[in-house]
């Protein structure tokens, strides 16, 4: 059994994200010819995107595992529905029967069901972001509400990463708002799209800095998203099993 402690800031070092950077400027297509097209904006391509989503999974499963004792960090079997018999950390797809769907998470805490579930989200070039930044938020209110509905202690943490140069500024107001509403759980009663915690992440290719949102959008920043995952999980899960 573990001792909770404090839970680390999710943090991602900006050299990490300024090799990304690299390969997110240097983004070229093929015409239907084969030769070499640089119309094609800044982006990642598909296979790119999931794995540069892979680095802020780590950073949450890293925090969340030291919040909860320093226990282990594992990577989940695949379609399993517990873990291996250790309390851990899941980070990669994690499945979760939820009261709509079936679910896969990219880190997930379920010792004896699910605590803990996350999810990020990349949204990689500024057609991406004005075609899809709605049908995202639509995902991640139906992902809250599948876990809700079955396990309505069950808390819920999403962050969504657009890069600087891609993002309009009518689009960050709009965003912005838009997930500091859908983050706004505070209890096991309260409605079952909303999330516990919602990080906004813009980040900058060139340096690797992200944004501070700490002064426009506190509720949103991923610099407080550690505090209120850790009041979320002290007042639903403090002094119980597997904690000392």
């Amino acid at each position: 059994m573990a001792q909770l402690k404090q839970m680390p800031p999710v943090s991602v070092h900006p050299s990490a994200l300024k090799q990304w950077g690299d390969i997110w400027k240097s983004a070229q297509g093929r015409s239907r010819n084969g030769e070499v097209s640089k119309k094609r904006p800044q982006s990642f391509d598909k296979a790119q995107g999931i794995e540069f989503g892979k680095i802020f999974d780590s950073a949450f499963g890293n925090s969340l595992a030291t919040m909860l004792g320093e226990i282990p960090v594992v990577s989940p079997s695949a379609n399993a529905l517990t873990p291996e018999g250790r309390d851990c950390v899941e980070v990669g797809n994690t499945r979760i029967i939820g009261g709509i769907r079936p679910q896969n998470y990219d880190a997930a805490y379920r010792p004896d069901g699910p605590r803990v579930v996350f999810d990020s989200k990349t949204l990689n070039d500024q057609k991406s972001i004005g075609k899809n930044w709605q049908n995202m938020v639509n995902d991640l209110a139906s992902e809250a509400a599948t876990v809700h509905i079955r396990f309505p202690f069950c808390i819920v943490a999403f962050i969504v990463v657009v890069p600087a140069p891609a993002l309009l500024d009518r689009q960050y107001r709009a965003i912005a708002s838009t997930l500091e509403r859908l983050g706004s759980r505070r209890d096991e009663l309260d409605q079952h799209h909303l999330a516990e915690a919602i990080a906004f992440v813009i980040w900058n290719p060139d340096s690797g800095e992200i944004r501070d949102l700490s002064t426009d959008w506190p509720s949103i920043s991923l610099s407080s998203m550690h505090q209120c995952i850790q009041a979320a999980y002290l007042d639903r899960y403090q002094h119980l099993p597997p904690h000392i």
